[in-house]
C-alpha cells in the first residue's frame, strides 16, 4: 500500500506542475510567439508527473487509486489544453 506521505507528496507535485504549466500556457497565449523552452518543459513535467501517478497507483489501495485517478484526469486536461493551443 502507498503511504500517506507518498500520496501527499505526489499531490503537491501535481499542484506545482499544473501551476507551472498554466503559467506557461498563459504566457504563450499573451505572446505572438511561444516560449518554446518553457512550454516544452511544462509539457515534459506534466508527462513525468502523469507517469509518477501511474507508478504509485500500482501500490495504492482503492481509495488512493481513486484519488490518483482524479489527479491523472487533472494532468490530462492541462496536457490536452496545451497541446491543442500549439496546433
Amino acid at each position: 500500500m502507498a503511504t500517506r506521505d507518498s500520496i501527499d507528496n505526489l499531490m503537491q507535485q501535481v499542484e506545482d506542475t499544473i501551476r507551472y504549466a498554466e503559467e506557461q500556457y498563459k504566457q504563450s497565449s499573451l505572446q505572438e510567439q511561444y516560449n518554446d523552452d518553457g512550454y516544452t518543459n511544462a509539457l515534459q513535467q506534466l508527462e513525468q508527473t502523469y507517469q509518477d501517478i501511474c507508478k504509485l497507483a500500482h501500490s495504492a489501495n482503492s481509495q488512493q487509486r481513486e484519488q490518483l485517478h482524479r489527479m491523472r484526469l487533472q494532468i490530462q486536461q492541462v496536457q490536452n489544453s496545451m497541446i491543442l493551443e500549439v496546433h
